[in-house]
């Protein structure tokens, strides 16, 4: 960037002004009015009238809602500095003063399985938007223990598995390694790893070794948190009824097997295509092979630095062309101090977009370092918020998406800013432009299938002991070199220290939706170029409506596609192929 950019801090005053404030103070008083309304309903006995059962969805809705707010709003300020022991207190208190809400949802499925045995109830029309999630209810009611067990397993989760989610937030956060001998000058994790994309090869080695230097330093505290937090996942999904952590997965995602066999199928068919696209890449930066941390190298005139003023302009022009109403939003989300960019000690890395449903707003984070990926990913998260703008009026048990359909939105606006970048640029920044977009299709595609390979077999090891670091590094290794084979010399054993993703006890194998909804995203984008651009919005805005409140298949066939079959995610695999094509010409010329 260009000196003198300053770079955001986010305005969270229309969420909350501070904890301290009396709108807070009221959020955390409705919470126990609404969980107090919410049990007296569940107590009394559902009848037989459509009207209760709304009221009793209603009620359920209103409570969950007061608490995501809250603790959206607790999170996103601890996430910013994990080292405030004010924004951890708080996050604990709304865990605790929410804990009534997760046995209610317990009842709530059990309510919902007593209604399932009074066809009159459930096929009154005023309840027909409701179906789907009811009949979702229904099934997840079938996964879970008695009330009593449950409300002790979320008890316990707060100094369980939450806790050690937390440790690895604050580890990785804020552990750092000394960068300057001379000046004493060290650099957290999160800026190492920012130096990936730094366009001299000798800062990049530099960073990485001094990056895995860090994570050897804290890999016992990381490897006793993963392994608790994966303990915890087997023990209860098992306890719970599910085959595996896999199987809660999919139906959490809502996929069937088929169709994440036929996803995986097709990533595994692309991984010698991405490996032809790493040689080049080789070639262009004059390496024999592609070490971990060439990986984000930037080649040609996208290697130059983007003020934040400049990211702002740019990305509303680029949403425009396919829709001014994205567009527009986009420029709200800037200029309203939605966007949290500043990399500093304390703050957690990589990126997120959180949706405040009271307030009907959406916040982003992420580290900004001025590069054509940084504005990737701002474009990315601005999907997301744009997914959230287009359901916040729906009611929230119909606006509750999986995981791969939350990726629709986010990589299709990443794909609208290449599109649009790739056709302002001049010849000479073509390969670079057409690289960016490949390291991050690579990244989707080859390294997420090998966070998948890494998951699976780290849970079938833990099912019978804990998994020591050294043996965490060698599952790892052993996946990376299963998905880039000999596209990569050097590769990054602490992988499972870096990604968040793992250290989550409810949310297991959170990799293979983002290769979903890139496959997805592309044939959506495909779609749109054939119906005329601006004349799919309508269509598009249809379909990320849907998204909570059908399968993922049944959102696949409103657009005409089949993703049970592996012919479709080929289709996608087949736009990336003709931008290696691309690449490779370009590198020729």
């Amino acid at each position: 960037m260009r000196s003198g950019s300053k770079v955001p801090h986010w305005n969270l005053n229309s969420i909350y002004p501070g904890f301290d404030s009396p709108e807070y103070k009221a959020g955390l008083t409705r919470l126990g009015h609404s969980i107090d309304a919410l049990l007296a309903l569940l107590e009394k006995p559902l009848g037989n009238e459509p009207d209760a059962l709304l009221r009793l969805i209603t009620a359920y809705e209103q409570a969950n809602d007061v608490a995501d707010n809250l603790r959206a709003y607790a999170e996103v300020v601890y996430t910013t500095d994990t080292r405030a022991p004010r924004a951890l207190a708080e996050v604990n208190a709304i865990e605790a003063a929410s804990l009534p809400l997760k046995k209610a949802a317990v009842v709530f499925r059990q309510r919902l399985s007593e209604a399932a045995a009074m066809p009159r109830l459930l096929n009154d029309p005023q309840l027909a938007p409701y179906t789907f999630f009811v009949n979702k209810e229904i099934t997840a009611a079938r996964f879970q223990l008695s009330p009593e067990m449950e409300d002790l397993a979320n008890d316990l989760s707060r100094s369980g598995g939450d806790a050690w989610t937390r440790l690895h937030e604050a580890i990785s956060s804020t552990a750092s390694a000394l960068w300057n001998e001379q000046s004493g000058e060290r650099k957290t994790v999160v800026e190492l790893r920012n130096l990936a994309t730094d366009p001299d090869r000798s800062v990049r080695e530099k960073a990485f070794l001094k990056e895995i230097e860090v994570w050897k330093s804290v890999e016992i505290p990381l490897a006793a948190a993963l392994n608790s937090v994966k303990g915890v996942s087997i023990s209860l999904d098992t306890r719970r009824g599910w085959d595996s952590p896999l199987q809660k997965s999919m139906f959490q995602s809502r996929i069937s097997e088929k169709t994440l066999n036929a996803l995986i199928a097709a990533l595994e068919a692309s991984l010698p295509l991405f490996r032809r696209y790493l040689k080049a890449k080789a070639w262009a930066l004059g390496v024999t092979q592609c070490a971990f941390y060439d990986l984000f190298a930037p080649l040609g005139a996208e290697s130059r630095k983007r003020t934040w003023e400049e990211t702002a302009d740019y990305i509303p022009t680029c949403f425009d062309a396919f829709d001014p109403d994205m567009g527009a939003f986009a420029r709200r989300a800037f200029e309203s101090a939605w966007i949290d960019a500043e990399p500093r000690a304390g703050k957690v890395g990589g990126a997120y977009c959180e949706s405040f449903p009271l307030a009907g707003e959406s916040r982003i984070l992420c580290n900004f370092d001025g590069s054509f990926d940084a504005l990737c990913t701002v474009a990315h998260e601005l999907g997301h918020a744009w997914h959230h703008e287009l359901i916040k009026d729906l009611p929230s048990s119909l606006a509750h998406y999986p995981m791969t359909l939350a990726e629709t939105a986010s990589i299709f606006a990443e794909t609208l800013l290449f599109e649009s970048a790739l056709n302002d640029a001049e010849p000479s920044a073509r390969a670079g432009l057409i690289e960016s977009n490949l390291k991050d299709a690579c990244q989707v595609t080859v390294d997420i299938l090998s966070r998948f390979y890494f998951e699976r077999a780290l849970f079938e090891e833990r099912r019978f002991a804990e998994v020591s670091p050294a043996r965490l590094c060698e599952l790892m290794l052993d996946a990376q070199t299963r998905a880039y084979g000999d596209g990569l010399a050097i590769q990054h054993p602490y992988m499972w220290a870096v990604k968040g993703h793992y250290y989550s006890p409810s949310l297991a194998f959170y990799n293979y939706p983002y290769a979903f909804g890139q496959l997805f995203s592309l044939s959506l984008y495909a779609k749109a170029q054939d119906s005329g651009g601006a004349d799919f919005a309508p269509s598009y805005h249809a379909l990320l409506k849907a998204t909570g409140s059908a399968s993922a298949e049944d959102v696949a066939r409103s657009a005409g596609f089949d993703i049970e079959q592996q012919a479709f995610w080929d289709k996608g695999v087949a736009l990336i192929a003709s931008r290696v094509e691309a690449f490779s010409k370009a590198l020729a010329e």
